[in-house]
């Protein structure tokens, strides 16, 4: 015997209703439902995406991610730009990836990773250009609003950046499949990792063609 709930979540001016049905057995399920634009699509992307993918991406699009995901923080980041500056590229082909802002927690017995929600974007903004540009990655993914400069790079170079729900990061490890160290397993939590995902749910926060929800949400509410 078991029991549904569900709930709202508020991130990146949009609630996402989580819908989720838990087991007698402790076991759980659930769905995402992006609800205030009801208008926008809900869309599987695969990765490594293509620049037309990304070109057909609007703010506050659902998207469901499936293939490999990269996690990075501004500590690997640091390193890839000091790389890209001196040798001109890296040893790790992220082109038509996408990259995770996130650092997870150690993995329980039996599960490919822990807790493995977003940290804060802008800590990667004095890099994110500069992967952008010779990288050839196409996602970002993240939690906040990001500066002019990354936003540019976006615009050039055909890339996206996808809010992830802050605070879900235990239901978001449930969507990962598998997980590696692949770079630089001296920084701990911080090390990159080579995730498989399933479903990995994200909205459009920032769109290649400069459109932004931390811009467009906000002024919906403004009085006038």
């Amino acid at each position: 015997m078991g029991f549904e709930i569900e709930t709202k979540v508020w991130y990146c001016y949009v609630w996402l209703v989580m819908h989720a049905t838990l087991a007698a057995n402790g076991g759980i399920s659930y769905k995402v439902r992006n609800r205030i634009m009801p208008s926008r699509r809900t869309i599987e992307l695969n990765l490594p995406m293509s620049e037309e993918a990304v070109v057909a991406l609007r703010i506050g699009d659902m998207v469901l991610l499936n293939g490999v995901v990269h996690t990075a923080r501004d500590a690997a980041h640091k390193r890839w730009c000091e790389i890209l500056e001196s040798e001109g590229e890296l040893p790790l082909d992220l082109v038509g990836g996408a990259v995770y802002f996130a650092g997870p927690a150690p993995a329980k017995p039996g599960r490919p990773i822990g807790s493995v929600g977003p940290t804060t974007s802008y800590r990667m903004d004095d890099y994110s250009p500069l992967v952008i540009e010779r990288t050839g990655i196409r996602a970002m993914i993240g939690k906040g609003n990001r500066s002019p400069e990354v936003v540019e790079a976006m615009m050039k170079h055909k890339c996206v950046y996808l809010a992830a729900g802050g605070g879900l990061g235990a239901l978001l490890a449930d969507r990962v499949v598998s997980a590696e160290v692949v770079q630089y397993a001296d920084l701990g939590p911080e090390a990159v990792r080579r995730l498989v995902v399933r479903d990995f749910p994200a909205i459009v926060a920032i769109d290649c063609h400069g459109g932004n929800l931390y811009e467009s949400g906000p002024a919906r509410y403004k009085l006038h």
